[in-house]
């Protein structure tokens, strides 16, 4: 098998640089400078591109020599348009497993749909679900893998689940000694930091770890933290290297070549699903079940939707039926009912994690009859995507936004001092 990694080594390379090239032409994120020679010669500066780590097969393939190789991947996981698992297959590695997270290896199954134990049919691997009837794997299913690596896009919200299965992997990996490589990706919201930090009590699989909803970190960096910071089962340390992205800074937007899981299928809704996603345990729908997931809002009732768009006249009015589409949404909220909203299709970019649609959605309610119960119609719910009960109480309270962004700054800011600490990138300060 060296022999095999080996001989692939020069060829890899050459594909490496082809992908710089395309990728100098292709990523949008990228801007270039032009400096006046004379009246008639221009000489233009490009940046180098932003190159995730499984591009840089050169770095890691080392780390596989003569492994038996686990890999925690899923449609993201690719280098240009090919998959790292073919990639990696094509040069030797001896892969012997697949573990699939939430949508599964292909991400073909929908938010919140168990994923099945099954083989691959293009490789014939066998895929072992983690997020089935385990979420961490078991002392069996690594006993016969020596590395383990993980490659899956983020999209830098806390309660994306990727970086739960993530903390999991590491866990079970610390526990027999096993090593883990993490293959970083840019974080599409890794410009900024916003949300409440999560309390002990609100530990969940949607929400491993006390960070804000909006964290700032890559994967690799989060990794880095959680060992840091002592955040495995008794302290455990998981034996870990983290492969960087090249030429990327948390200043950087980062436009996702694929969608990362079937409810966020572009930009826009990457950047608005932090800020939308607490409306998942209110009685408005999101989108889910339509076209346009995480760039509507809204409900059956019409008056609601005319009060919030007499407070936000910039906003343009939708209507939509939300339906169960297989592979992508199921037990969709308002299900085959006509819902009234607003249209986020075409709003600026947001800078930073805000609740005023939260607050405005809900003012609108309350003024035209819905109760409290109603509007937050899963509470619990709400209190673990908000990371406390506080949350809730403050909006039902009338606390104005800057009340209650005020009321995370303690946590927040010593979250911020403790994230320097596990950096890989330049930050956006």
């Amino acid at each position: 098998m060296k022999q095999s990694i080996w001989n692939h080594l020069s060829v890899n390379l050459l594909y490496t640089l082809l992908i710089v090239f395309y990728f100098s032409f292709t990523v949008s994120c990228q801007s270039s400078e032009s400096t006046t020679i004379s009246d008639s010669t221009t000489v233009t500066e490009v940046e180098p591109p932003i190159l995730p780590a499984a591009y840089q097969t050169e770095s890691y393939l080392p780390l596989l020599q003569e492994s038996r190789v686990g890999m925690v991947v899923n449609h993201t996981s690719l280098i240009d348009t090919t998959h790292l698992v073919d990639s990696l297959l094509s040069l030797g590695v001896n892969i012997t497993q697949i573990f699939a997270p939430e949508h599964g290896f292909r991400g073909e199954a929908a938010n919140g749909e168990h994923v099945q134990d099954a083989t691959d049919v293009r490789t014939g691997l066998p895929i072992v679900s983690l997020y089935g009837k385990n979420r961490k794997p078991t002392v069996e299913q690594l006993q016969g893998i020596d590395v383990v690596v993980f490659d899956i896009q983020d999209v830098g919200a806390r309660f994306y689940t990727y970086i739960s299965t993530m903390h999991y992997v590491m866990e079970t990996c610390a526990e027999l000694g096993k090593r883990m490589v993490i293959l970083d990706r840019p974080n599409p919201n890794g410009y900024y930091i916003g949300g409440p930090v999560r309390e002990p009590a609100q530990k969940s699989f949607l929400g491993m770890h006390p960070i804000p909803i909006v964290h700032g970190l890559t994967v690799g960096e989060l990794a880095q933290m959680i060992n840091g910071e002592g955040w495995l089962s008794d302290s455990l340390q998981c034996d870990t290297e983290v492969i960087p992205v090249k030429n990327y800074t948390h200043a950087n937007r980062y436009p996702l070549p694929v969608r990362p899981s079937p409810n966020l299928p572009n930009d826009q809704s990457i950047n608005l699903y932090p800020s939308l996603c607490l409306f998942e345990a209110t009685s408005f729908s999101l989108g889910r079940g339509t076209e346009f997931p995480f760039q509507v809002l809204g409900n059956p009732n019409q008056a609601i939707q005319q009060g919030v768009l007499a407070k936000n006249p910039t906003f343009d009015s939708v209507q939509f039926t939300p339906q169960d589409i297989p592979g992508v949404a199921f037990n969709t909220k308002h299900e085959d009912e006509l819902c009234y909203g607003v249209d986020l299709r075409e709003i600026p970019h947001l800078e930073k994690f805000t609740l005023q649609l939260l607050i405005d959605f809900y003012q609108q309610a309350k003024a035209h009859g819905m109760t409290d119960k109603e509007f937050f119609d899963r509470p619990d719910a709400f209190a673990t995507l908000a990371g406390n009960k506080t949350l809730q109480k403050q909006i039902e309270g009338g606390q104005s936004l800057e009340e209650i962004k005020q009321s995370w700054e303690p946590e927040l800011s010593e979250y911020k001092a403790m994230r320097k600490k596990y950096l890989l990138y330049e930050d956006f300060e």
